[in-house]
């Protein structure tokens, strides 16, 4: 139970330590373990009235574990522009592989690229390969696709992570054929 008249700064001078481990053994790096606290006392202080938490503990955690799943579901996957490659002229990205050259050999792999992502994306069940396809290929938003389907957007979170899970692994040799290329 908060103790009455209880402030800001007490709960962060009780709980600072002890919250920020707990972040920090869930996260990357410091840095983010000290973004989140700090998103944690930006929480806390917009409350009026502490009093009113019942269990300051229990809910500087929650707050803390629903900071850390936000955090990780924001994550962006690997982008196109992070696949660089180096050939005899310099270094090249996938993304300029897969979007545009005149060079008989780019559109061999692009070619090729799209035929393997197509063939994959079939072998998804329906919603996984809808959820992935909508989102990265027509720009829609995960809540757009959950407003569309009626289904839950976490569900929706879910079908798209497996589909992208499932697409990594199967793509995988492609992409380490075209890294050794």
């Amino acid at each position: 139970m908060a103790k009455p008249g209880k402030s800001v700064l007490s709960t962060v001078k009780e709980y600072g330590n002890r919250l920020f481990g707990f972040i920090r053994g869930r996260v990357g790096s410091n840095e983010d373990a000290e973004d989140i606290l700090q998103d944690v006392w930006y929480q806390l202080s917009r409350i009026i009235d502490l009093d009113e938490i019942e269990n300051m503990s229990a809910w500087l955690f929650q707050v803390a574990r629903n900071r850390i799943t936000d955090r990780y579901r924001k994550q962006k996957n690997s982008l196109l522009e992070d696949f660089v490659f180096e050939d005899e002229d310099g270094a090249w990205t996938l993304k300029d592989i897969l979007t545009s050259s005149d060079n008989p050999e780019d559109e061999f792999f692009r070619e090729l690229f799209w035929n393997e992502l197509l063939s994959a994306l079939d072998e998804l069940p329906e919603t996984q390969r809808n959820a992935f396809v909508w989102n990265e290929l027509e720009d829609m938003t995960l809540q757009e696709i959950a407003d569309k389907t009626g289904d839950n957007l976490k569900t929706v979170i879910s079908r798209k992570g497996y589909a992208v899970k499932y697409l990594r692994e199967r793509l995988q040799s492609l992409y380490d054929e075209l890294n050794n290329y």
